[in-house]
């Protein structure tokens, strides 16, 4: 029964303010709702609605927008309850430690890792191509990547993930400017390529709405293992398009929201957490959706999805090529990387965040959660962390694991839902600021929505997720259930019980 211990949350949160081990609190409503959209408004809005309507929903993207949005929003609503009963870092790790026990909690933890490890690697990879696309667009050409014998380094996710690296560990604060400056930039860019794009829009471009399925192209086990899980287990033939391609491209775009749950991550660093937190949250998913559904509008507006579906990576600069508007397609590859560079640098804090509660609870080694004493940041952590993903994504091919982002974070999702249900029974005497309405209700609806997105994920996707699992698992048996602070304070509980029997 030891992997179903919980850790009590008043424990929690004195092991926040344990000296040596705390961050400081210096975040507003803003710097968190600028988090959000930092983090969520990246290169996806220019690319991964494309994908969705080439490949899986035509027009009816718009719909697959709205519906991972409201996904996320249902599960945030729970985030943000969680988040004002415990307001330190860990988000979802921390939350499940303290309603579902220690091996839940440590998968979560793994999962989260999985979740921001794997965006920092692949958007840092790609801030290195379109770094390589900017200056050649103003006729200055640079190779994205350097061959060094037979290893091809792409330089640029070692440029980007340094420059951010140093601003974490100089402060949280100075990073979230920092930050600020570049997302105002990019949502400038995105409101002016939604502007541009909807003087091109004809309504003939709308028909069908929601295109009729069809067989998926291709046969045999490759096809098998694009095919997504839920057609696998229903044994129904692979499809694109129909009711099914709006869902599968909801899971897709998933990936889009998946900051907001990063900056749960940051609770411990926020002023006044209890109003701050959910505002922030909210505020940002908001001016998030907004905009991705009128990019999507734009987007399927401007050329029919069949035009999308005929290019081998479409994007939105496809759809502004096809009207002859060369000229957008500079405008986009910069906004691409000005909104890659703040991705970054919410995902690396938010890597950080995690590893550093987990090392607290000595799940991880206990080293790794000691914060300098004149910032108050976990320097030699986020150095840690810089190095690994700069290496990952310079030197692999990491953007095959593209999806594992987004079922590792739909996995968090679904046990954040169901533990608020623990949480309210276990601990009625919390006064949490923010409540999920709707009761049981809103809960239980996010976690079978969170988990039926997962379900739309490839089948590949569900047997990486596999392979992760058994190592975190082999992790923990191995290292983390016996270094684990509470394995020793149960350990001491017992040996004071048998004295007192003696």
């Amino acid at each position: 029964m030891q992997i179903l211990r919980t850790k009590p949350i008043e424990s929690t949160i004195a092991a926040s303010h344990e000296p040596g081990r705390r961050l400081k609190r210096s975040l507003s409503t803003w710097d968190l709702m600028i988090l959000g959209v930092a983090v969520a408004v990246g290169a996806g809005i220019f690319s991964v609605g494309a994908k969705a309507a080439a490949n899986f929903a035509g027009p009816a993207v718009t719909l697959s927008f709205a519906i991972a949005a409201i996904t996320c929003a249902l599960a945030i609503m729970c985030y943000a309850e969680f988040a004002t009963a415990i307001p330190v870092a860990g988000s979802a790790y921390v939350f499940t430690y303290a309603t579902m026990g220690e091996l839940l909690a440590w998968i979560i933890g793994w999962n989260l890792i999985l979740e921001l490890f794997t965006a920092g690697a692949v958007v840092a990879k790609y801030w290195g191509i379109y770094l390589s696309k900017v200056f050649s667009l103003v006729g200055v050409e640079i190779p994205a990547s350097i061959s060094l014998g037979p290893v091809e380094l792409v330089w640029g996710p070692f440029l980007v993930v340094s420059v951010f690296t140093v601003l974490l560990v100089l402060g949280t604060k100075l990073s979230a400017r920092v930050g600020n400056i570049f997302t105002l930039i990019k949502i400038a860019v995105v409101l002016f390529v939604i502007v541009v794009g909807f003087f091109y829009v004809k309504a003939e471009n709308y028909a069908p709405f929601v295109p009729a399925a069809v067989p998926s192209e291709g046969s045999g086990s490759t096809e098998v293992l694009k095919q997504s899980f839920f057609s696998f287990l229903t044994g129904s033939a692979p499809a694109q398009y129909g009711l099914f391609g709006v869902f599968a491209g909801a899971a897709l775009v998933f990936f889009a929201f998946i900051g907001f749950d990063v900056v749960a991550t940051s609770a411990e660093e926020v002023k006044d957490p209890q109003k701050t937190l959910p505002r922030g949250i909210f505020g940002g998913l908001a001016l998030v959706t907004l905009l991705y559904i009128l990019v999507s509008l734009a987007l399927t507006g401007m050329v029919p999805y069949t035009a999308l579906a005929e290019a081998e990576s479409p994007t939105l600069t496809t759809a502004f090529e096809a009207v002859g508007n060369t000229d957008a397609a500079k405008v986009i590859a910069f906004g691409s990387l000005v909104g890659l560079t703040t991705v970054i640098m919410v995902l690396l804090m938010g890597l950080a965040r995690v590893i550093l509660a987990m090392s607290r609870d000595g799940l991880l080694p206990r080293s790794l959660s000691v914060t300098s004493e004149k910032r108050a940041t976990p320097a030699r952590l986020q150095v840690i962390c810089g190095i690994a993903v700069a290496l990952v994504a310079g030197l692999t091919n990491v953007d095959v694991l593209e999806e594992m982002i987004n079922i590792g974070t739909l996995s968090a999702f679904v046990v954040v839902s169901l533990g608020i249900l623990v949480l309210r029974k276990k601990r009625p005497d919390l006064k949490p600021a923010f409540r999920v309405p709707g009761g049981k209700a809103v809960p239980i609806l996010s976690a079978l929505a969170c988990f039926y997105l997962m379900l739309n994920l490839a089948v590949e996707t569900w047997i990486y997720f596999a392979v992760w699992l058994a190592l975190g698992a082999a992790i923990y048996f191995l290292y983390g259930r016996r270094h684990s602070l509470l394995n020793e304070r149960f350990a001491e509980a017992r040996e004071s019980v048998e004295a007192e029997q003696r």
